[in-house]
């Protein structure tokens, strides 16, 4: 990691000053919108309140909105032009919540801090003669969905010269990081066999339920041979089960973890042989899909060294490069394609952080709290920055693409593999 200086020199501070200005006037109009998300907690493509929310913000605030952008109904585009030409800068707002805990991962936040970072950005193109684009879009669907992979192949982030976003998570104090996470491949099989009564005739039976079982097992075998950052977890289920029947019919859900999409592809294929196997051991004929990956995030470290020594430096918010977390996110995907940033920040939540982190209710909780806005809208000011940076300074855009040695993210749904 990159060391960032306490006292770096800030870029043209009158801009710096103009974002301030601009999220300050906006602070309790922000907090109702994050809240407004937060306390309508909806899930993956059914985000349609905080759609409606904050395509009536961004219209408020000037920005052209496209509403139900590109075929996915809760995705939007919002955009605002200033001058002729100019580069364009992308950003996120994330806005899905998790089934029954709601946004226990903080989305609300991520939703209104996009919103905030692209009007302040509006402001600064106006009052600083600046030419260039900022372009929001709404993503829905992360938690699962891959709603920035879908944008992404439909051609959402075409020309964009750099996106960012940011994203809560629990910690002791409250600080900002730069980090890269997971990269992950989830993938669905599904057993059929035959009925039978179990009682009478059980050997007329081919029992999908032992296909799930042994592949289950197999696996948990297999966890011990994999490397300490790599993971594996999956669920299984059926439908209409009987203690008396043999079970036709078994769903098992599985996801692959690991720090590289390399390391994923490896892991993966190991995983297969061991779902492949349990069929053939049971007789079951089986269907398996391949959700769309998740990239692990290749953060641009032009962008993440110039955020940090903001934060620091303006804010005297403690900012470091940190080391990859075990979550993982679509925005990776987006890292893939064009120069990326996708900082953290902490926020404080009730009790043990180990037991309140992210995807549980207690951070759901903390995610509503004045004290979470407060620290997202520090965050809104450094990212706002950095971002305006890049439609401004030649030489610092130039800095950015030379850091970004891109493989491009490329990726097209295969045939179900059927046997």
């Amino acid at each position: 990691p990159a060391y960032v200086p306490a006292d770096a020199e800030i870029y043209r501070p009158e801009v710096l000053a103009t974002i301030e200005e601009c999220l300050d006037s906006l602070d309790d109009d922000l907090r109702k919108l994050s809240l407004k998300i937060h306390d309508n907690p909806q899930l993956n493509f059914e985000e349609t309140i905080a759609h409606d929310a904050l395509t009536a913000f961004m219209a408020k605030h000037g920005f052209t909105v496209t509403k139900s952008y590109l075929g996915l109904q809760t995705a939007f585009r919002a955009e605002f032009a200033n001058g002729d030409g100019g580069r364009t800068l992308g950003v996120n707002s994330e806005m899905d919540a998790l089934p029954g805990i709601g946004h226990a991962c903080g989305h609300n936040l991520i939703a209104a801090a996009g919103a905030g970072v692209a009007v302040a950005v509006k402001a600064a193109l106006i009052k600083h003669g600046i030419s260039g684009r900022v372009v929001l879009l709404g993503t829905p669907a992360e938690e699962g969905g891959c709603g920035k992979g879908i944008l992404l192949e439909r051609g959402g982030y075409e020309g964009m010269d750099a996106c960012v976003m940011c994203h809560p998570s629990a910690g002791t104090d409250e600080h900002t990081m730069v980090t890269s996470s997971l990269a992950l491949q989830m993938m669905e099989i599904e057993y059929h066999g035959r009925t039978a009564h179990a009682g009478a005739q059980p050997w007329q039976g081919i029992n999908a339920l032992d296909a799930a079982v042994l592949a289950y097992t197999s696996i948990s075998a297999l966890r011990q041979q994999v490397k300490p950052d790599h993971r594996l977890h999956g669920t299984l289920a059926g439908r209409n089960w009987a203690a008396n029947v043999i079970p036709d019919y078994a769903k098992m859900i599985w996801i692959c973890r690991a720090p590289t999409w390399a390391e994923v592809e490896a892991l993966r294929d190991r995983v297969i042989s061991c779902l492949k196997a349990a069929a053939m051991a049971t007789g079951c004929e089986y269907n398996l899909e391949f959700k769309r990956p998740y990239y692990d995030l290749r953060m641009n470290k032009v962008l993440g060294n110039d955020y940090l020594a903001i934060t620091r430096a303006r804010y005297d918010v403690p900012s470091r490069w940190d080391v990859a977390t075990s979550a993982s996110t679509d925005f990776g995907n987006v890292s893939y394609a064009l120069p990326s940033l996708h900082p953290g920040f902490t926020i404080l939540t009730d009790g043990d952080v180990s037991q309140n982190g992210n995807h549980t209710v207690g951070f759901a909780k903390a995610a509503g709290t004045l004290r979470a806005h407060k620290a997202s809208m520090l965050v809104m000011k450094g990212l706002a920055h950095t971002g305006l940076r890049v439609l401004d300074d030649d030489n610092f855009y130039r800095e950015v693409r030379l850091a970004s040695p891109l493989l491009a993210y490329s990726w097209q749904r295969s045939d179900d593999v059927r046997r």
